[in-house]
């Protein structure tokens, strides 16, 4: 059954199938546009360190407040 606290249920269930947690899987799928595609957002070299920063704090990037902006980009991308 569904959880109705999750905003993305497909994306949350895809996350806890390649290992995630419970908890950053829900962070993830919860997320303002998650997992909606259509390049509406601007690339993150585009972005500031500021809107990285918030980023990265939304899908709970640890050590974010230490990275500068190359290293944001590179978590973002990868995590």
């Amino acid at each position: 059954m569904p959880d109705a606290r999750i905003k993305n249920e497909k994306q949350y269930q895809a996350l806890l199938e390649i290992g995630y947690s419970k908890e950053k899987a829900a962070r993830i799928a919860n997320t303002p546009d998650s997992g909606e595609k259509g390049g509406r957002a601007k690339p993150y070299d585009e972005w500031t360190k500021a809107e990285l920063y918030e980023q990265a704090k939304k899908v709970g990037i640890a050590g974010r407040s230490y990275m500068s902006k190359k290293n944001l980009i590179h978590s973002l991308q990868n995590n």
